[in-house]
């Protein structure tokens, strides 16, 4: 497999002008993951700092409710700031620092991995600007004030659907215009090394969900399921259980208001291969190309493509994608709060949901683990007028 592409998706199209700036990344960080003192430092942060490893949870409640197979949580939700995206933010900014850059930009749309940016820029005493959609800017006010706190600059992004593929241009923009910053891209997206970046320093909760279900069952889990927006949750979770063929891997993109009404972002379920953002994978995209407009009740999945590595695992047959409504995310949303006791972000909802379609089908002895991304405190505003509170 040529480096940075799985299969025929990757890659980095970009202005020739980028090219050496995306090289010198590329080299840093392969000699930086070679670099046992920069793993050493990493792993420790990981465990002081973020707190890891995140627990696994069952979730016996839900399990006898639905009937069927038992469900399994990887937590992510309980790392310091609430979410998956503090494991990549944290190796990027150890890579910024080797770089000698003091300067971090950043896009975001639930804005999970903003925050995340906001937090390693505060204890690195780096200078960090965050993009956001205006729309994700009044949906996510919380994660807002979080940035705001730590020392953040937010810029609102007002074109288009102002939400998180306009936040992706915005910063690959200013990234293009200021070669002394360091971009932290959230997602495993953008032209190499990007994605690939993003699948080590988030191969973490796989690795660890791996040997917690072990150490617990003593066998494998029989489905992994995470929700895809950019995918970066997922590929992190599926990356562990790839080359184990008894591990059926499960994405879960956003239906938003139904396929049939063009109201979603499901790219993998209804898009075709394109370009987007300097990288190519499956996009949701009109005739010509050009990304079309797309709609989730989650800021941090609307988005018109998806990681390359995803829709290689689609092609070759290893992963499966499916899409929820957004209906269904919220009721999975009411159900984990109501019987677990657990608020889980609206993303990884859309997980949890798929998981309860499938659970009254499954055996007793079967399991399936869901990769709970983050927590719900930003969603709350927008989610308890939906359930009637």
């Amino acid at each position: 497999m040529r480096r940075g592409f799985f299969g025929e998706y990757g890659g980095a199209f970009v202005p020739e002008a980028l090219l050496p700036r995306l090289e010198e990344l590329d080299r840093a960080f392969v000699e930086a993951t070679a670099d046992g003192e920069f793993e050493r430092e990493y792993v420790r942060l990981l465990k002081e700092y973020v707190g890891r490893p995140s627990a696994l949870t069952e979730c016996a409640n839900v399990s006898r409710h639905c009937g069927g197979g038992r469900l399994f949580l990887k937590r992510e939700d309980l790392n310091h700031t609430g979410a998956h995206k503090i494991n990549n933010a944290l190796g990027q900014a150890l890579l910024a620092r080797r770089m000698g850059k003091k300067e971090l930009i950043a896009e975001t749309g639930a804005g999970m991995h903003g925050t995340a940016t906001a937090t390693v820029a505060a204890l690195f005493g780096m200078k960090c600007t965050v993009y956001m959609g205006a729309v994700d800017v009044k949906r996510q006010a919380p994660n807002v004030a979080r940035m705001k706190a730590l020392g953040a600059e937010v810029v609102e992004v007002h074109d288009g659907l102002a939400t998180l593929k306009e936040a992706v241009d915005a910063a690959l923009t200013a990234y293009v215009e200021q070669p002394e910053t360091f971009y932290l891209l959230g997602s495993a997206v953008g032209p190499h090394p990007f994605p690939t970046m993003v699948r080590r320093f988030q191969s973490v909760i796989g690795r660890e969900a791996r040997e917690q279900f072990l150490a617990r069952e003593g066998r494998l889990p029989d489905y992994a399921l995470a929700c895809v927006g950019g995918g970066s949750n997922a590929i992190g979770l599926f990356s562990a259980f790839v080359d184990d063929a008894s591990v059926k891997l499960v994405g879960v993109e956003p239906a938003g208001r139904g396929l049939h009404t063009g109201d979603h972002a499901a790219t993998l379920v209804a898009g075709r291969p394109s370009l987007i953002h300097g990288f190519r994978s499956y996009v949701l995209a009109d005739g010509a190309g050009e990304p079309l407009p797309v709609y989730s009740i989650s800021a941090g999945l609307d988005y018109p493509g998806v990681g390359p590595e995803h829709a290689f695992l689609k092609d070759s047959g290893r992963a499966s994608y499916v899409a929820v409504t957004d209906d269904e995310a919220v009721e999975a949303f009411r159900t984990l709060c109501r019987l677990e006791g657990i608020i889980p972000a609206l993303e990884s909802a859309h997980a949890l949901a798929q998981a309860l379609k499938m659970l009254p089908g499954l055996r007793e002895d079967e399991t399936l683990l869901v990769n709970l991304s983050g927590r719900g405190d930003k969603d709350l505003d927008q989610v308890l007028p939906l359930l009637g509170l």
